[in-house]
């Protein structure tokens, strides 16, 4: 049962209060025990006196004891006991403990029992003489006095004291006693219950107000006006309220945003928690799986071999991501499934997120994408043609223009002896005409090599995939390499013992990659290390990296080194890298490029693996 702070300031004011009663009365109990046997004690002496004196006045020295049991005077004293209060019996016996005269005369003549001492018990403490009264069913004490004749005891005289009339005359005092304490409970309680509404008003104010934040209320105000520590817990509470409200209103804007994203994607998307119930799903999944509803459990919308249940089963256990793999949604087609887990921050799982990926949109989406590249291609393609072009038309035209000008009639003026004017033609200069038919020719070659190169680029050519492996394709470079590097001085460092296999050309491949090994011995003049790194990258792809420690790429030039004829060297053609940026493309991979000039180059490549 559970047990709220007004209960336990209640109950513990009253057991403070109960115990406080419980040993007051007990202390008051003892007190009256002890009182009452002393009253008795007083009661028994006053008896055992009155026979003393009686004896006296009737003893003769010849039969003391016969005497004294036919004394009526001394029977008379000895039945008045029975009147006293707490007294049982009064006795006159023997040295040898037989009853002479006795306040039962059936019992003269009879030996007495012993009994305990009334003194022995009066010297013990209070407590311990009321555990006395109240330990058993009741006893006798007695209280006794010797009676002597002259120096000698001729027999003693007995009072008999019950523990039990004691007990009775202490629970008839007592009963006042249990009321006042029954009374002071019934206050305590009532004044505990005020106190602990007074008290704990402040609480319940703080608790309601939470409970209000707890259901999503924003802007929560407490008014509590005490100039203690409540006020002060209102205060930082009022604080705690306005914090919570900005953030609750950020936090809800950015879920807005992020729930309109996942609305408007392509991809399945559900969230589940720990256990396989359902909380999120978008319109992409719940197309997919009609059963898909907030609530509802994982096995019973996915059969048990289902891969996306199977995955997420995994996810549960392994606290890992798993996927993609293949599965099939029945009339919907095949799907990419996978799973991520979602973890808080001390890292226990809190959901999985399960994502279906449309394989056919997918491949849309990277058609469109590779066209896009096409198309960025073909126009730095048709800029660098066309830059190409124009400057050898240019030159043709200007030595067209001179040789014309060669060519056509030349005429001078002359006057002879008569003052006629005769027109001569000058002679045409051979050598000037020649030297502008021999640059016109130089263009024109200069012109078929920007076509060649332009028809090289772009005349499309059969990729015939297979798996390569890399090892095997460096290796097959490295001999070619080699001389240029130990010409220029570089150090040639090849890893990848570990790269795993890839899927392409390996003709185009390896001409891509001696194109690229080639240009990094090429920028370093003066000696350096050329490494090239394989290794497994993300997206299931490859990487093969190509690391110089040459004179670097200028960072105007970067975005310019893939564009056909463009070149830094005075003998470059312009055509390599673009060739090798094109045998990547057609292989649906990626060239990254990473410059520091002064420092060194990286070409990054990233093929799909096999």
């Amino acid at each position: 049962m559970r047990l709220g702070i007004k209960g336990k300031q209640v109950l513990g004011v009253t057991s403070i209060v109960g115990t406080v009663v419980v040993v007051l009365s007990v202390l008051h109990l003892a007190r009256l025990a002890s009182v009452s046997l002393d009253e008795s004690r007083a009661r028994a002496e006053l008896l055992a006196n009155a026979i003393y004196h009686r004896a006296q006045k009737v003893v003769v020295a010849a039969d003391p004891l016969a005497t004294l049991r036919a004394d009526p005077g001394l029977r008379s004293i000895l039945e008045s006991s029975l009147y006293s209060n707490n007294v049982m019996y009064a006795a006159l016996v023997d040295v040898g403990g037989v009853a002479v005269a006795h306040a039962d005369p059936s019992l003269e003549g009879q030996r007495l029992p012993p009994a305990g001492d009334l003194r022995t018990l009066l010297a013990r403490s209070r407590l311990s003489q009321l555990r006395a009264i109240y330990a058993s069913q009741g006893q006798n004490l007695e209280f006794r006095e010797p009676l002597l004749l002259g120096d000698k005891e001729i027999g003693s005289t007995r009072i008999g004291v019950s523990t039990l009339l004691i007990r009775q005359d202490l629970d008839q005092s007592l009963r006042p006693a249990l009321v006042t304490a029954l009374a002071a409970l019934g206050v305590s309680v009532l004044v505990a219950t005020l106190l602990s509404q007074l008290f704990l008003r402040p609480i319940h104010t703080i608790r309601s107000g939470l409970t209000r934040l707890g259901k999503g209320e924003f802007g929560v105000q407490l008014q509590l006006d005490q100039q203690d520590e409540f006020g002060e817990l209102g205060t930082f509470f009022n604080t705690v309220s306005e914090q919570l409200s900005a953030d609750r209103s950020q936090m809800a804007g950015q879920v807005a945003n992020l729930e309109s994203a996942v609305q408007q994607l392509e991809d399945a998307v559900a969230i589940v928690n720990a256990r396989g119930e359902l909380l999120f799903t978008n319109p992409a999944m719940r197309e997919l799986l009609p059963a898909a509803a907030p609530g509802a459990s994982l096995d019973a919308m996915l059969p048990g071999p289902h891969p996306l249940r199977r995955l997420a089963e995994e996810t549960v256990v392994s606290r890992q991501s798993r996927g993609p793999v293949s599965a099939a949604f029945g009339d919907s087609g095949e799907r990419l499934v996978m799973t991520h887990a979602i973890s808080d921050p001390k890292g226990e799982l809190v959901g999985i997120m399960l994502i279906a990926r449309n394989m056919e949109y997918l491949s849309e989406v990277q058609s469109t994408v590779r066209y896009s590249r096409k198309l960025a291609a073909l126009g730095r393609l048709s800029a660098g043609v066309a830059h190409e072009v124009k400057n050898p038309l240019n030159a043709m035209m200007i030595h067209l223009e001179l040789l014309r000008q060669q060519v056509s009639p030349m005429t001078a003026r002359s006057s002879t002896s008569s003052g006629r004017a005769v027109v001569v033609a000058e002679p045409m200069d051979r050598g000037q005409a020649l030297q502008h038919v021999d640059v016109i020719a130089h263009e024109i070659r200069r012109l078929d090599e920007v076509v060649q190169g332009f028809l090289k680029f772009t005349r499309p050519e059969d990729l015939k995939l297979q798996p390569v492996t890399l090892r095997s394709l460096l290796d097959e470079i490295v001999p070619i390499v080699r001389p240029e590097a130990e010409r220029a001085r570089v150090q040639l460092i090849v890893e990848c013992d570990d790269a795993p296999d890839i899927n392409g050309d390996p003709a185009m491949l390896r001409q891509a990659f001696l194109n690229l090994a080639l240009n990094a011995c090429q920028a370093m003049p003066d000696g350096g290390t050329l490494r090239i790194h394989c290794e497994s990258a993300r997206g299931r792809r490859a990487s093969i990296a190509f690391t110089d420690t040459g004179v670097g790429i200028k960072p105007e030039h970067l975005q310019r080194i893939f564009d056909l004829y463009f070149t830094t060297k005075e003998q470059g053609s312009g055509i390599g890298l673009s060739m090798v940026y094109r045998t990547v493309q057609m292989h649906d991979g990626e060239i990254q490029v990473q410059s520091t000039p002064g420092a060194g180059t990286t070409f990054r490549v990233l093929l799909p693996q096999a």
